[in-house]
This record gives structure tokens, C-alpha cells and sequence, in this order.
């Protein structure tokens, strides 16, 4: 018997003993289960791509409701802004026109006292002229008559 012979033996003899001990069976069972987790991984993956998919259009849509609000905050703070700048405006034009008319009216009652000032000072000169001159031209008696009659005549114009 030859080499070849023995190896045939040897041959047959292992897969009989692998045949025996159901080594394709486990092999078989062993790819499936292999198969299994494969299979199950690609799952997860998918659904974990998909939630991850829903995550990121959650905060895409998240970003642009923020970007909306800020841009409306923005809008509503110049609103704000401008209206408490012309608020601001109309108050000062206001308040200038206010102080225009104090002053306006101080100047007219400056000036009125001014006038009457002189009027008084006018009166005063002009009674002292009349003393002066009707003493110098009459009597005594007769000169405290008429100063006494204009001084009265020029207080009633002055009231």
C-alpha cells in the first residue's frame, strides 16, 4: 500500500470524524449567528442614522426659529430705538418751546417795567420841573394849590 492509499484513508477517516462531531453544523450555526449580528448591527446603524437624521432637522429647525427671533427682537429693539429718538426730539423741541415763551415773557414784563420805570421817573422829573417853575413864578399858597391839583391829575393818568 502506497502513500496515496494511506492518505485517502486519512482523509476519509477525517471527514468521518468531522462528520461525527457535526463540525458543519457548528460551522453552519456559527456564520448564522455571525450573520445575525451583522444583520442586527445594520439595523442599529440604520435607525441610529435616522435618528441622528431627525436630531439634526430638530436643530436645523430649532436655528431658524432662533435666527426669526433674533432678527425680531432686532426689528423690535430699532422700532424702539427710533421711537424713543423722535420721542426724545418732541420733548426737546418742547421743552425749547417752552423756555422760547418764558423768556418771551420776561422780556415783555422786563420791558414793561422798564416803561413804567420811566413813565414814574418821567412823572418825577416833570413834577420837580413844575415845582420849580411855578415857585419860581408864584406865591407860596398859590404854588402848593396847583402843585397839590397837578400831582393829583397825574397820579389819576398813572392808575
Amino acid at each position: 500500500m502506497d502513500a496515496t492509499f494511506w492518505a485517502l484513508v486519512a482523509l476519509i477517516l477525517f471527514f468521518a470524524v468531522i462528520a461525527y462531531y457535526k463540525v458543519p453544523g457548528m460551522i453552519t450555526r456559527s456564520l448564522d449567528e455571525r450573520a445575525s449580528r451583522i444583520r442586527s448591527d445594520l439595523e442599529d446603524a440604520r435607525r441610529l442614522r435616522e435618528e441622528a437624521q431627525a436630531l439634526l432637522q430638530d436643530y436645523q429647525r430649532r436655528r431658524s426659529e432662533a435666527e426669526r427671533e433674533a432678527a425680531d427682537i432686532t426689528a423690535a429693539a430699532q422700532r424702539e430705538a427710533a421711537r424713543l429718538v423722535e420721542e426724545a426730539r418732541a420733548r426737546s423741541q418742547e421743552y425749547v418751546a417752552r423756555r422760547t415763551a418764558l423768556a418771551e415773557q420776561k422780556i415783555g414784563q422786563a420791558e414793561r417795567d422798564a416803561v413804567a420805570e420811566v413813565k414814574a421817573a418821567a412823572v418825577d422829573i416833570a413834577v420837580e420841573a413844575a415845582r420849580r417853575i411855578i415857585g419860581e413864578r408864584a406865591d407860596g399858597e398859590s404854588n402848593a394849590r396847583l402843585f397839590q391839583n397837578a400831582l393829583g391829575e397825574v397820579r389819576t393818568k398813572l392808575n
